[in-house]
């Protein structure tokens, strides 16, 4: 079966902030959606690597050795290992690309882990 995922529909089911919720899946991967605001919690992800995709808004992820600040349409690959702390001065919206089951925060834990959210996968 082919579906096409509207992102912006997708985006616009939920106002939440560092909630992703998985929209599609690839391989061993997953496609979520994300909206985000101020700053999150500095963590790592020891076996996979994050790609974090602007579709709305601006998006820093600040690392040990430097930042990278994302406008929409840029993307970025954060190595798996790197510690890294994303940051919105406002709100952006984002598309994460991620091995299925990654915690959103990595093994730092804390107030901002999320529940796996499969929620918009068949709407």
């Amino acid at each position: 079966m082919t579906r096409v995922v509207d992102l912006r529909d997708k985006l616009s089911l939920f106002s939440e902030h560092w909630s992703p919720k998985v929209v599609a899946t690839l391989n061993d991967d997953e496609v979520k959606v994300v909206k985000v605001k101020g700053e999150f919690v500095w963590h790592s992800h020891a076996d996979t690597d994050e790609l974090f995709l602007v579709v709305d808004g601006a998006l820093t992820i600040r690392m040990r050795d430097g930042k990278v600040t994302l406008r929409p349409g840029q993307l970025f690959v954060v190595p798996r290992g790197v510690e890294h702390c994303p940051v919105a001065a406002e709100e952006a919206s984002v598309v994460l690309i991620e091995r299925a089951g990654v915690v959103n925060t990595g093994e730092a834990g804390g107030d901002l882990t999320a529940v796996h959210d499969t929620s918009l996968l068949d709407t």
